[in-house]
């Protein structure tokens, strides 16, 4: 996967789950909630893979 894609992909997830969570406080769903958590922090690291990836290949580039 490109960093691009990572960044991308990671995004999504983390704005789905918050989107899950907002949901599901009105229902009172825990275990929702939590599944919504943990979406969010695939997404945020996902993005960090990304970020990480774009980062090596700039000093590769410069090497």
């Amino acid at each position: 996967m490109s960093s691009t894609t990572d960044k991308l992909a990671g995004k999504t997830n983390e704005f789905a789950g918050q989107a899950r969570q907002a949901a599901v406080k009105a229902l009172d769903d825990k275990e929702m909630q939590a599944k919504g958590m943990v979406q969010e922090a695939k997404g945020h690291a996902q993005q960090t893979k990304g970020e990480v990836k774009e980062t090596v290949k700039k000093v590769i580039d410069k090497a």
